[in-house]
């Protein structure tokens, strides 16, 4: 929805002007979105900030209206004022009024920018989308849920499907890399693995600056992976370097390739690449891999507004987020992420082979 329509819809809901299905549709969306709901809490805020600054300012007109009636009427009188007294007596009349002048712009000034910063951060370049895809919860991620799985057992999650995107594993022990933006989006979070089984996940560690986060599939029935087929570039990739991809914008994996077109991301964003490649909702989190068989990004948006313009978070950030993971928690120093390439020199068509072997559908349900 547009940023300006969006506003002036919040503003509606919060003065009342809505009508009561209009009201119950918006409360509804506001449940289901929680970037909705955040938006309606501090737009709260901001009008009460408005209001309350409003009832000060008529508070302080009144009584200078007073002050100046009752100086007309010689109620009251101002002492004649001389020399440098003049400024000094006038600062001690109206100290207190300048005080609270000055503390309540400076409420708004802080209110505003924060609103600025926080609209900013969730919007940025206008058409940045990221690519998460929405699912009819009808369809057959239910279906599939709810079928009997995996060599016979019979996996039953209690769980509305809201949401699917992608991930990939960077240790055989089920440690798996997607986007934060898709984990800010669910609860109950389930990977789905080449041959159909799914794996109950929990989400370990989040950063939201890099738009990277770290799964860890806590599930008896997952069965470790010795190796991984690919390693992870430390530096960065070349200009024009070729690539492809895997992901999920629809129910089955599917394949895309294309080129580095720029080293920084959207709006010049030094932690990302701009990609040329095909990409829809659903491949957030998609692994991308080089000719060589290294992992040199990870797909976390396009721009909506040019067709094939991706972009993709470097993948040497995901050596600082597991290093910032181990130094926040001991138990994660086992962690060991791939260093033998078997991909190097296989053909594209082998590669991709092995690659579904590691890449997951990350699905769940809203975040609410």
């Amino acid at each position: 929805m547009d940023e300006i329509i969006l506003i002036e819809t919040v503003e509606r809901y919060l003065s009342g002007e809505m009508t009561t299905q209009e009201r119950a549709f918006f409360e509804d969306l506001r449940k289901n979105n929680a970037e909705v709901d955040q938006l309606v809490v501090e737009h709260s805020y901001f009008l009460e900030g408005l209001h309350k600054y409003g009832i000060l300012k008529t508070f302080k007109h009144t009584l200078q209206e007073v002050d100046a009636k009752l100086t007309e009427e010689g109620v009251t009188a101002i002492p004649a004022l001389t020399g440098k007294a003049k400024v000094v007596k006038l600062w001690q009349k109206y100290k207190r009024s300048i005080a609270v002048a000055a503390s309540i712009a400076g409420f708004i000034s802080l209110l505003t920018s924060g609103l600025m910063v926080t609209y900013s951060k969730k919007s940025g370049n206008e058409y940045y989308s990221q690519l998460v895809e929405k699912i009819n919860v009808t369809n057959q991620e239910l279906i599939k849920l709810n079928t009997n799985r995996n060599n016979g057992a019979t996996f039953k999650p209690e769980v509305k499907v809201d949401y699917r995107a992608t991930g990939f594993l960077i240790d055989g022990s089920g440690y798996i890399i997607t986007n934060a933006h898709v984990l800010n989006k669910m609860k109950n979070i389930y990977v789905e693995n080449n041959k159909g089984d799914y794996f109950s996940a929990e989400n370990i560690y989040i950063d939201n600056v890099l738009d990277l986060a770290i799964l860890k599939i806590e599930d008896t029935a997952y069965k470790t992976i010795t190796n991984l087929p690919f390693t992870i570039k430390n530096n960065n990739a070349d200009l024009g370097e070729e690539f492809f991809t895997l992901g999920f914008p629809r129910n089955e994996i599917v394949y895309g390739e294309g080129y580095v077109s720029a080293k920084s991301g959207s709006d010049g964003d030094s932690t990302a690449y701009q990609l040329t490649v095909s990409a829809n909702p659903g491949n957030s989190g998609g692994p991308v891999i080089n000719r060589n068989g290294e992992l040199i990004g990870i797909i976390t948006a396009k721009d909506s507004k040019a067709d094939g313009v991706v972009y993709a978070a470097k993948a040497k950030n995901i050596f600082m987020l597991v290093d910032q993971l181990k130094k926040e928690d001991a138990k994660y120093q086992q962690i060991k992420m791939p260093v033998h390439n078997d991909l190097k020199k296989l053909d594209r068509v082998q590669q991709v082979k092995k690659m579904e072997d590691v890449v997951f559908m990350v699905v769940g349900a809203t975040n609410r």
